[in-house]
């Protein structure tokens, strides 16, 4: 069990995320985080869990440098996030893949056209763009429905658009914030297995649930917080599968 004021269990030179006493507070004497030392290494596959309001959303935002640490020092991918200049963090952000909880989807652009975004932000060709595209959409089951747009999607059909766009790039770090939270359990499985499989191409992956079934199924690393304090990290255990 990982405490607080310990070094990270978890420590390695190849580590692609690496979080040093980071805290975080919105109001003077309140604070989100707290006390944060941890390391996610390259092909890494970790569950974040912990009660609503546990400081999950927090630490994934400040991962993908849409907020800044109040205390302490992140490193993302080699870079110091605080230490980003505003014009570097697209370039970031390109490496990272995200799922929100609220998806961030582009209603006016198509299905095709929101996970082709992505690539076109790293000048892929047209002609290998479609090709990944379409065979990222078949992964998630929405080829049928890529020139449709995402308000005409269910809420499940959302969610696997969002995790489609954010894996079509194969990146470095993927961050998702409870991304089978309106799947049927068949179709989470099938998700759950996608994410897995880019941990195994060597995408370091930082999944946050409240599912424990998910937890016990995968056997993976659990990190979870409490009140915004590191209260475990437990090291990866046999899977159910």
């Amino acid at each position: 069990m990982k405490h607080l004021g310990v070094e990270p269990a978890h420590a390695g030179a190849g580590a692609l995320v690496r979080l040093f006493h980071v805290s975080k507070s919105y109001l003077a004497g309140t604070w989100a985080l707290r006390d944060v030392s941890l390391e996610l290494g390259k092909g890494e596959f970790v569950f974040l869990t912990g009660p609503s309001g546990a400081g999950k959303t927090t630490l994934m935002r400040m991962i993908f440098a849409d907020e800044q640490p109040s205390e302490g020092q992140i490193i993302v991918l080699g870079r110091n996030v605080s230490r980003l200049s505003p014009s570097a963090v697209p370039a970031l952000r390109r490496r990272i893949g995200v799922v929100f909880q609220d998806f961030k989807l582009l209603s006016r652009r198509t299905v095709e056209e929101n996970v082709g975004l992505a690539l076109d932000v790293v000048g892929t060709p047209a002609r290998e763009r479609r090709a990944r595209v379409f065979a990222m959409l078949k992964r998630v089951g929405l080829q049928h429905r890529r020139y449709h747009h995402p308000l005409s999607l269910s809420g499940g059909e959302q969610q696997r658009l969002a995790i489609a766009r954010a894996l079509v790039n194969d990146p470095e770090v993927l961050l998702a914030d409870e991304p089978t939270g309106n799947l049927d359990p068949d179709l989470t499985l099938e998700i759950m297995d996608l994410i897995a499989d880019a941990a195994a191409r060597g995408t370091a992956v930082f999944v946050a649930t409240h599912d424990h079934g998910l937890i016990e199924r995968y056997g993976r690393r659990v990190v979870r917080l409490e009140g915004g304090e590191l209260a475990e990290d437990t090291p990866i255990r046999r899977p159910l599968l």
